[in-house]
């Protein structure tokens, strides 16, 4: 990243070390990260230890320090992410036809919502004790609806 970006702003030997930390309490199942303590806890369940196409493993291969064990031991490479939002759950009403609706409640011409941002709220589609991450079956009716509104609107 500092070589594409021109700058220093990510510290190689601190990343490094943090890796090895990652990579250390993954090895032995111990530590304090959460997303390595939740991963462990959720591969208890006999279920996703049977579903799961891969195990966790380390980042960093051990015999040849800093190079990445993916493939044939490339090396790691970084993405800079830009959260924008985070479970909404809502934001914007809608009718059954996807239609944003305004104040007075009247369609806006021309602009249709889905999903998550339409306020469906998951809707019951998966039942009503439906866990967080099963909102998916609902985003893909309310956007299929929507389109099709949105198609029958343009002819």
């Amino acid at each position: 990243m500092n070589k594409l970006t021109g700058t220093d702003h990510i510290d190689a030997d601190r990343l490094r070390q943090l890796i090895e930390l990652r990579d250390q309490q993954v090895v032995s199942g111990l530590g304090k990260d959460p997303q390595v303590t939740a991963t462990a806890a959720a591969r208890r369940y006999l279920g996703d230890r049977l579903s799961r196409v891969a195990t966790p493993h380390p980042y960093l291969d051990p015999r040849r320090p800093g190079a990445g064990i993916a493939g044939t031991g490339g090396p790691l490479v970084a993405v800079r992410l830009h959260v924008l939002t985070r479970k909404t759950l809502g934001g914007l009403e809608t009718d059954l036809d996807g239609r944003v609706l305004t104040a007075d409640g009247s369609p806006l011409p021309g602009v249709y919502a889905a999903g998550e941002v339409s306020g469906f709220g998951g809707g019951g589609v998966h039942g009503y004790r439906s866990l967080e991450g099963t909102f998916l079956g609902g985003c893909l009716f309310s956007g299929r609806v929507a389109g099709q509104a949105a198609a029958a609107a343009v002819g």
